[in-house]
């Protein structure tokens, strides 16, 4: 009964608790409530609730509510002895300090924190973190107004002194009459808010006058005290211009306003904007640029989804966000009735959704394909599409022109330059686009947004620095790309190591050919950018390259030992089912067997119904003898192809015999002879690579993708640009002998491109893209494959040796000839090997011996399986 009791007590303290904590009035930390209130009874959840907590953007003020909740965790967590959980919280720290608005109620919280992170500074052992614990120690210090500083101006920020502060405040307020000597003590509180303010690069209107104005209106008529407030804002914001540049200034926009606003914007343990403004007008379109990671993509899903501190919400401004996330379980759906399904758009009648449909080019016959089954392009068009009829009043595009052709490009610039009455916000590394279609730019700064006025071009003008945005040859990033290894069996660069052959393929229920009658070959030496508008056939081509599907008509070959580097169209479905692993996680994971577990998992090399059925198929030997096929166990050269040693069914080891690959192709076995080609060309590859946190670290840092993030960040947290460094350097982890990218332009800034085509450039392996970024394509690729409807043309200059081709296939004509022999050859060499045995019988005296079944009878010379002498 006392347990009971006990028991009731601790659920109603656990309520009271959480309705106590309610209020707080922080909307960031208010759906964590039940997990800190819960971690404050079981201090042993602390690792796991701080491990949320850094997955959270923190966006609102921190006042005194919800430091007197958050404090008391992170003073526990910064005990904690694991390396990761401090990290954590020194970043949490980091954050939440700069979000604390007043020094008097940071001065009630904050110096609890102090302890734990000098006891951090002093003793932690890895350098990374006690240089995160000194950041965060200085940021709350500067949140509790203690820092003094003497210059007006460091490292690019306005930085006043008491002094200066408190001049600047006199001179505002000597403008409204005269105050007593007992009012300087105000001056300096006021003195010290705006030291605070300044420095955190605040001079937002609101937040001044919502933090400095109460302190003057104790003795002042409300006007003035704002007035005085204003005068002193208006110093700081001419000195920033002034430090920034005139072309940072925001001049009078024409057009309504839409909106304008003061916010700051953080994605779990990076602060990306801090006390920024945003103004935004009708009709007007801005293009949004900073470099990959900076929170471009996470600005504007905030907007459309509402949480944006002080945007307008969707029943005075309606946005509608237009990405790249599509529809992996509504793929089946139609196309037009996946635009029909979207709830936004239940009152839209069918004939609005074909006419919208119609205007981006969706055909009567294509409304009624399935979504899975359109290009990367079409994808894109129909996102559009389905945004075009919401009649938004904001559209947020984030990278619209992936995928896209030139004439699609052409076409969705007429539609935007267009719409004199919708708000564009574009996020594209198409400079050409962004020059063609905008009339702002809005720029990352410092963790801030600085307007400018004009296109991109009158953008590099003002600010010549970020010419990388404009110009591929401007870039200073350089990646770089292991070396491939030795290709066993190919001695020349030049010759053919894949080849279609008169392919065609036509998708399952498709009334016309995707590819027809396709004849292509590459070598190691191979540089091919594979051109032609959407649904022209060019992923199709790279898929049966790759061996992801086969042709109904001709054959797709690959050399056995070669290991290809494959970034698909959508890069991001290579990390949907990792997103909770860091990069360097997800590396270790898809490595650690051994070999490639992408290309041993994906659902092309996984075995069919019908080819299960084949492995039951009985296999006779000369004398006669029936086996059933079990795995395949190993494999060696066989004068110019290879032969593979074969376990059989409810047979042991010993009577494993080799059989030749072509052998095994006529028979039915092509894919588990493909997946055994898979494994041993990965573990080769691997036999090069030490699976180590730090050397993995090393390689992420070799493509651009900063270390830290790849150890710590989770990939759900990455932005587009990084995620396709992380897909490109997996891709790349197990020495591929060639590299295969389909659209890899998509998402990646110019700086990002610049470094992918040096070691694109300086690689010394075959690459083959897909690209309609003519600029990155030309400068790399002296071979063109153009695809228009289903056929290739090809220009340029071929890297494979034509002769040498020539002779190969020769050489595969000659082999199989003499593979083809009459009944008599069969029937007298049947008889010469009877007698042969029959000798070796007479000569042995004994009970015959079996042979080993590895190696080929010495009398007859025929292996195991053929061979009379064997217990089989």
């Amino acid at each position: 009964m006392s347990f009971m009791s006990n028991k009731k007590v601790a659920e109603q303290a656990s309520k009271t608790m959480l309705r106590v904590c309610n209020v707080g009035g922080n909307p960031d930390i208010s759906r964590h409530l039940k997990d800190l209130c819960d971690c404050m009874a079981h201090p042993e959840k602390v690792p796991a609730v701080i491990e949320k907590l850094s997955a959270t953007t923190f966006v609102a003020d921190m006042h005194g509510p919800a430091l007197a909740i958050m404090v008391p965790l992170l003073v526990r967590a910064l005990n904690e002895r694991s390396a990761q959980v401090q990290r954590l919280t020194t970043i949490i720290v980091d954050n939440l300090c700069k979000l604390v608005k007043d020094p008097a109620e940071a001065g009630q919280f904050l110096p609890n924190l102090l302890p734990g992170l000098e006891r951090i500074i002093d003793v932690a052992a890895a350098p990374e973190i006690r240089a995160l614990a000194t950041a965060a120690k200085n940021t709350l210090i500067k949140a509790g107004g203690a820092t003094k500083l003497d210059s007006s101006t460091q490292g690019g920020s306005i930085v006043p002194t008491e002094a200066e502060a408190r001049n600047v405040v006199n001179r505002a307020i000597s403008k409204f009459g005269f105050f007593p000597s007992f009012f300087d003590a105000v001056k300096s509180h006021v003195a010290g808010l705006s030291i605070v303010l300044v420095q955190e690069e605040n001079l937002s209107p609101r937040e001044w006058n919502q933090i400095v104005t109460p302190y003057f209106t104790a003795f002042m008529p409300p006007t003035d005290a704002a007035a005085a407030v204003k005068i002193i804002l208006d110093h700081y914001i001419e000195l920033d211009r002034k430090l920034n540049g005139e072309g940072s200034v925001e001049e009078d926009e024409e057009g309504e306003e839409l909106c304008n606003i003061d916010f700051s914007l953080a994605y779990g343990g990076m602060m990306l904007l801090n006390h920024t403004k945003l103004k935004l007008h009708r009709g007007h379109r801005y293009g949004l640029c900073g470099p990959n990671g900076a929170g471009k993509s996470t600005l504007m899903r905030a907007i459309s989804l509402g949480k944006l501190d002080g945007f307008p919400s969707p029943d005075v401004l309606r946005t509608v966000f237009v990405e790249h996330a599509l529809q992996g379980e509504q793929g089946e759906k139609s196309v037009a009735n996946f635009v029909a399904s979207d709830p936004k758009l239940a009152d839209t009648s069918k004939e609005d959704i074909a006419n919208a449909l119609s205007s981006v080019g969706f055909t009567e016959d294509m409304q009624k394909s399935q979504v899975a089954s359109l290009s990367g392009g079409w994808k894109m068009k129909l996102e559009l599409a389905r945004a075009m009829l919401m009649n938004a009043d904001i559209l947020l595009l984030d990278e619209p022109t992936n995928h896209l052709d030139v004439t699609n490009i052409k076409w969705l610039e007429d539609y935007l330059n267009s719409q004199t009455k919708v708000t564009s916000i574009i996020v594209s590394h198409d400079s050409s686009f962004l020059d063609n279609v905008c009339t702002n730019i809005l720029h990352y700064e410092r963790k801030k947004l600085k307007m400018y006025k004009g296109n991109l071009s009158e953008f590099v003008k003002i600010k010549p620095e970020a010419k990388s945005y404009y110009t591929l040859a401007a870039t200073s990033v350089k990646f770089e790309f292991p070396k491939p290894s030795f290709l066993v069996g190919v001695k020349s660069n030049t010759k053919a190591i894949m080849k279609m052959t008169h392919c065609t393929y036509t998708y399952p229920g498709a009334s016309k050919a995707a590819l027809h009658n396709v004849s292509v070959q590459l070598s190691l030496s191979s540089r091919v950018g594979v051109t032609g508008p959407n649904g022209a056939g060019k992923s199709t081509m790279i898929k049966l390259l790759t061996g992801e599907i086969s042709p109904q008509e001709g054959a797709a070959w690959r050399h056995p030992n070669l290991r290809i580097g494959y970034v698909a169209q959508h890069a991001f479905h290579h990390l949907e089912q990792h997103l909770e692993k860091t990069p360097n996680a997800y590396i270790q994971w898809r490595y650690q067997g051994g070999a490639d577990r992408e290309v041993l998992e994906k659902p092309t090399v996984a075995m069919t119904l019908e080819e299960l059925t084949q492995m039951e198929t009985w296999v006779t030997g000369k004398d006669g003898s029936k086996r059933q096929v079990e795995m395949i166990m190993g494999r060696q050269k066989l004068k110019k192809s290879f032969q593979y040693e074969i376990k059989w069914k409810n047979h042991v080891h010993k009577f494993n015999t080799w059989m030749s690959r072509e052998r095994l192709l006529e028979l039915g076995f092509e894919k588990l002879v493909r997946q055994f080609d898979d494994r041993e060309a990965s573990r080769e590859g691997l036999g090069y690579r030490d699976l180590t946190p730090s050397s993995i670290r090393r390689h992420l840092e070799d493509v651009g993708l900063d270390g830290d993030i790849a150890d710590h960040n989770i990939i759900s947290g990455l932005s587009g640009g990084q995620k396709v460094k992380v897909v490109i350097a997996a891709a790349m982890w197990n020495n591929p002998h060639m590299l295969v990218l389909d659209e890899p332009t998509n998402y990646l800034d110019r700086e990002a491109l610049g470094g992918l085509a040096v070691a694109i450039r300086n690689w010394g392996g075959a690459v083959i893209m897909i690209s309609h970024n003519k600029e990155f394509v030309g400068a790399l690729c002296p071979e063109i494959w153009s695809v228009h409807a289903g056929k290739i043309t090809i220009h340029g200059k071929t890297a494979v040796d034509e002769s040498s081709f020539e002779e190969a296939e020769k050489a595969i004509v000659v082999v199989n000839k003499k593979k083809k022999k009459s009944r008599n050859d069969i029937k007298a060499q049947e008889i010469r090997r009877r007698l042969r045995h029959l000798e070796w019988l007479a000569s042995d005296k004994g009970t015959p011996k079996p042979v080993c079944h590895r190696q080929p009878c010495k009398t007859c010379f025929e292996y195991s399986f053929m061979c009379e002498s064997s217990d089989f």
